[in-house]
């Protein structure tokens, strides 16, 4: 078997948008006038926007629907998407993802994110080019850790399972690579907390440990 493609996670893989949809929420809190914990927020971990609101609403009292609490969050968000000067791309995940386009590896983007905000992130950072599709898991009947966002990426690779990687950071995501039978490389990322990298073939903190010439022992 050969690496003929590459399927990306992209939140915590690619960009790390956590610290933008904190500080949208906190600015939505404050707009709300509502004090939310620490401890609250983070138990909102993984949390649909809609499931967020709901339970901001029943524990507050709120008279705004989720769609209204959703509205402002989602402007709070873009607004600092598109202006927060410490918002860019993972340390060296450019270069690798030139490094694989230029050696004729297929690269498909397969996110649990919105298409939307897939389509923000890649043209803020011009990554469309790179890219022969694009997968997001809310489009899907189930998400990760189910394999089937990888399933599909590899279908659309035209690619066999074997001569896929998946480059994960999440416990679902890299559990969904393993229930897909895909080699996973898991992207220990310094904003990834509390993830469980135990199914991942390797795990690498840097981008270069996954140029093609340290992968040939596994494909």
């Amino acid at each position: 078997m050969s690496l003929k493609a590459v399927l990306f996670d992209m939140d915590g893989v690619i960009v790390d948008t956590e610290p933008l949809h904190r500080k949208a929420y906190f600015k939505t809190f404050d707009e709300l006038e509502i004090a939310v914990s620490e401890d609250l927020y983070t138990s909102f971990t993984g949390a649909s926007t809609k499931r967020v609101c709901e339970t901001l609403i029943d524990k507050y009292s709120l008279t705004h629907t989720h769609e209204a609490i959703a509205g402002i969050k989602r402007s709070h968000f873009k607004n600092y998407f598109d202006n927060d000067e410490d918002f860019d791309l993972i340390p060296g995940v450019r270069e690798l993802i030139k490094h694989y386009y230029e050696n004729d590896i297929k690269l498909i983007l397969a996110s649990s994110a919105t298409m939307i905000t897939i389509n923000m992130v890649f043209e803020k950072f011009g990554l469309e080019k790179y890219f022969s599709g694009k997968i997001s898991g809310a489009d899907l009947k189930e998400s990760k850790p189910h394999p089937e966002v990888f399933l599909l990426a590899a279908e659309m690779a035209g690619e066999s399972v074997k001569n896929c990687m998946v480059i994960e950071d999440s416990t679902n995501g890299i559990l969904a690579a393993h229930r897909a039978e895909i080699f996973c490389a898991a992207y220990r990322s310094p904003h990834s907390k509390d993830q469980d990298y135990t199914l991942a073939d390797i795990v690498v903190s840097d981008y270069e440990e996954l140029e093609l010439d340290k992968l040939t022992k596994y494909f």
